[in-house]
C-alpha cells in the first residue's frame, strides 16, 4: 500500500522518481480503508529535506500511512520557505486533540546547547506529555533521542571531545526485541552528533531497554520495555548525501571538521559515498510501523490512551 501525502508536497515528484510508491490525499480519500495516522514533528532546519528522508522510509510498508507534518510555534524556522509551512504543516495546537497511530519527532542542530535553553523546549515537552496518551508509539530521532530520554528518565547528555561523525557498525544487544527483527548480526548507521548518552545511564533504569550499540558510537537504539517509546541515536534516514553536505557546509564555514568516518571510499572526497545503511533503515521503519504501531493501536483510533 502506498503513503498518504498532501497534494503538491515537494517531496512527491522525488519520491515517484525513484519508483516509490506514493499516493496523494485527493486520490486517497477513494479508498475504502483505515489508513495509519502518523504525525512527524519536523525540528531540522531544511525541513523539505527531512520530509523526503522521512517519507522514503515511512513508504515501505504495505500499510497505508497518512502523514500529518507538524512544526513548532515557538520556533519559525528560517531555512524553509514561509509558504511551505503554511501550506503543509500544522502547529500543535491544530492537532493537540487528534489521536495518532505513531509520531516521530526528528534530530534538531542544537544538541550543544542546554535543553532549557532550547527556544522551544517547553512546547517540545507539552508534545512528549500529550504523546503518552494520544499516540500509540512515539519514535525520536537524534536529538530528540536525548531530549526525550533526558525528560522522561533523567538521562543526561555528555559533550564528545569530537564530532560523532560517519557511517558506524552497530551489534543487536536485545534480539528478542521486534524492533530489530531481522537485523544482521552487525548493521551500519550514520551518525552526526557532539554529544552521546551512556550505556551505564539507560542500564540504570529498569524500564529502559538497550538494543543496539555500536563499539564506536555508543548507544545507538533504546525502548520502553512498552515498545510506546523508541529512541535512536543516529540518522538511518540520511541519504547518500547528506554527510557529504554536512562536511562541505562546516569546511567552507571554517569550522574544525574531520571527513566523516568510513564513508568516502578509500577516504577520498572526491568519490561518490557508497550507501551501505539502506537496508536496515528500512527494516527499522518497518518493524516499527509493522510491530509497534498497526499490530497494537486498535481499530477505533480514538480509543488509544
Amino acid at each position: 500500500m502506498p503513503l498518504n501525502i498532501p497534494d503538491k508536497l515537494p517531496a512527491y515528484d522525488v519520491l515517484t522518481g525513484e519508483n516509490i510508491f506514493v499516493m496523494t490525499h485527493s486520490r486517497a480519500v477513494h479508498q475504502d480503508i483505515r489508513p495509519l495516522r502518523i504525525g512527524l514533528l519536523n525540528l531540522m532546519p531544511l525541513k523539505i529535506e527531512t520530509e523526503v528522508h522521512l517519507l522514503r522510509l515511512l513508504s515501505n510498508t504495505p500499510l497505508q500511512v497518512e502523514i500529518d507534518l507538524v512544526h513548532t510555534a515557538t520556533y519559525r524556522s528560517t531555512h524553509t520557505p514561509e509558504s511551505h509551512l503554511e501550506t503543509f504543516y500544522t502547529t500543535f495546537e491544530e492537532i493537540k486533540d487528534k489521536k495518532y497511530d505513531g509520531f516521530i519527532i526528528t534530530g534538531a542542530p542544537v544538541e550543544q546547547m542546554e535543553f532549557e535553553d532550547v527556544a522551544y523546549w517547553k512546547e517540545l515537552t507539552e508534545i512528549m506529555d500529550w504523546a503518552k496518551k494520544h499516540v500509540t508509539s512515539t519514535l525520536y530521532i537524534c536529538w530528540a533521542a536525548q531530549a526525550g530520554l533526558y525528560y522522561n528518565y533523567s538521562v543526561p547528555k555528555y559533550p564528545l571531545d569530537k564530532k560523532m561523525f560517519g557511517i558506524f557498525s552497530h551489534t543487536v544487544t536485545a534480539p528478542q526485541v521486534p524492533l530489530v527483527r531481522g537485523f544482521d548480526d552487525t548493521f551500519l548507521a550514520p551518525h552526526s552528533r557532539h554529544t552521546e548518552i551512556r550505556k551505564e545511564d539507560i542500564q540504570a533504569n529498569p524500564e529502559l531497554v538497550l538494543v543496539s550499540e555500536s563499539e564506536e558510537a555508543g548507544v545507538f537504539i533504546v525502548s520502553t520495555r512498552s515498545g510506546r517509546d523508541i529512541y535512536v541515536t543516529g540518522h538511518v534516514e540520511y541519504d547518500p548525501l547528506t554527510l557529504k553536505k554536512e562536511y562541505l557546509r562546516d569546511k567552507n564555514k571554517g569550522l574544525e571538521i574531520e571527513p566523516p568516518e568510513n564513508y568516502f571510499p578509500s577516504g577520498d572526497e572526491t568519490q561518490h559515498p557508497v550507501v551501505r545503511w539502506r537496508s536496515h533503515a528500512n527494516l527499522l521503519f518497518s518493524n516499527w510501523l509493522n510491530y509497534y504501531v498497526y499490530q497494537i493501536t486498535p481499530f477505533h483510533i480514538e480509543e488509544i490512551s
